[in-house]
């Protein structure tokens, strides 16, 4: 009985409670980098975002970023809990690359859904990207952690749900992107889906231009501002996204 008593009490710590956040009322952004863990690319976005009004905070890197990805999990947990705990009535999320994919095991597995009011991820590879799984059958000894975790098939991947129910979730991606191979890898069941080439026809963004393409940052913050989308804006609305993320 004691026993039982223990056990119960460790996975309630273990669980980490969420507060009860407010869905209607934004919050901070969390801007999350993807693998190598440089957070230049995204200082466009950030800037943008807080010229609009809001707050915006960077995640810090672990190391380089080419860690355990639940690791980097741990420390976005960190940053929105310290936001939340500080009053921020809850959190919108933006995960570039391998960042998307971090939110996602962030949302499902530490208690993220309950605390995030929007999620966007730009060019993630949620189904693995084929230039990660090239690299881990022929370069293992390259291909650190976060590499292997990012192949099709990997195990971190496969035990994912794909857009943890709770956040209103978005995914942005190019077809031109060149390291997520296939581009459609960064589609993702259960999220608004925006295919940049379907609302602007002459879009080329590679995988490393996204966070600083003027389309994709009018997205972004359509995304996370009113109502949010809940669906592709038409093609007739591209000059106007464009124009909003210049």
């Amino acid at each position: 009985m004691v026993l039982g008593v223990v056990l119960a009490v460790v996975l309630v710590r273990d669980r980490q409670t969420s507060p009860v956040v407010d869905p209607k009322r934004p919050g901070t952004v969390l801007l999350v980098a993807g693998y190598g863990g440089s957070t230049r690319s995204l200082d466009r976005l950030a800037e943008r975002l807080r010229a609009s009004g809001r707050t915006v905070q960077i995640v810090p890197p672990v190391g380089d970023n080419t860690g355990d990805l639940r690791e980097q999990a741990k420390a976005l947990n960190r940053s929105a809990r310290r936001e939340i705990d500080a009053g921020a009535a809850s959190v919108d999320v933006v995960g570039y690359s391998a960042g998307g994919v971090v939110v996602r095991i962030w949302a499902a597995d530490l208690g993220g859904a309950d605390l995030a009011r929007r999620v966007v991820t730009l060019g993630s590879p949620h189904h693995g990207t084929d230039v990660a799984a090239l690299a881990a059958g022929l370069l293992a000894g390259s291909c650190p952690t976060a590499c292997r975790q990012l192949a099709p098939g990997s195990d971190v991947l496969s035990s994912l749900p794909e857009a943890p129910s709770g956040p209103q979730w978005t995914s942005i991606w190019t077809t031109d992107d060149d390291l997520v191979t296939p581009p459609t890898s960064a589609s993702l069941r259960g999220a608004v889906d925006v295919e940049l080439q379907q609302v602007c026809a002459d879009a080329r963004v590679e995988h490393g231009g996204l966070p600083t393409d003027p389309l994709t940052i009018g997205l972004v913050e359509r995304a996370l501002t009113g109502a949010g989308l809940s669906a592709r804006p038409p093609a007739r609305e591209c000059a106007a996204l464009r124009q909003a993320g210049t």
